[in-house]
C-alpha cells in the first residue's frame, strides 16, 4: 500500500506518519499506565476509578489499533517496540503501586494534556497534507480525551 493508492501525496504525508508513530509510542505508555492505575487503585474512590480506569484503558487500546493501522493505510510500518515506545515518548512510565488515588488521576491529566498537546500538532500536520481521513480520526480521538479531561477534573475538584 502506498499514499498515491488513496489520493495522498507520498512526500506530504511523511510528516503525518511520523507524528502518527510518535502518536502511537506516548498511546502506548499511556495505556500501560491506564492499566497500572486500574489494577493498583485502592482507597475510598476504589469502586469509580477502578471502572474509569477500565472505560479508558479499553478506549485506549482500540485507539492504539487504529493508529497503527492508519500508519499502514498511508503506506508505512507503525513502531510496535516498546523499547521504541519508551524511546519516543513525551510520556513517562510511572510506578502506580502505591501511588495515591487523585495523584493517579494527576498522572492521567497529565498524560491526556500531552496527548492533546500532540493531536493539535497532528491536526495541522494532516490538514497541510490533505488527509482529512487522519485528521477525522485524531480529531474524535481529542474530543474523547477533551470530554474525559473535564470529568476527571471535576471528580478531582479542580477548575
Amino acid at each position: 500500500m502506498d499514499a498515491k493508492e488513496i489520493s495522498l501525496n507520498e512526500k506530504e504525508v511523511k510528516p503525518v506518519v511520523d507524528l502518527l508513530n510518535d502518536y502511537l509510542a506516548n498511546y502506548h505508555i499511556h495505556y500501560q499506565k491506564l492499566r497500572g492505575c486500574h489494577w493498583n487503585i485502592k482507597g475510598q474512590n476504589f469502586f469509580t476509578l477502578h471502572v474509569k480506569f477500565e472505560e479508558l484503558y479499553t478506549n485506549a487500546q482500540l485507539t492504539i489499533d487504529e493508529i497503527a493501522e492508519r500508519v499502514l493505510t498511508l503506506g508505512k510500518a507503525p513502531h510496535s517496540r516498546f523499547a521504541d515506545y519508551i524511546k519516543e515518548s513525551q510520556i513517562k512510565e510511572i510506578d502506580t503501586i502505591g501511588l495515591k488515588d487523585l495523584d493517579m488521576v494527576d498522572a492521567i491529566l497529565d498524560d491526556m494534556a500531552a496527548l492533546i498537546e500532540l493531536e493539535r500538532e497532528l491536526l495541522e500536520a494532516t490538514d497541510a497534507a490533505g488527509d482529512d481521513g487522519s485528521n477525522d480520526m485524531v480529531n474524535r480521538f481529542m474530543q474523547f480525551k477533551e470530554k474525559n479531561t473535564w470529568m476527571l477534573r471535576s471528580f478531582a475538584g479542580k477548575k
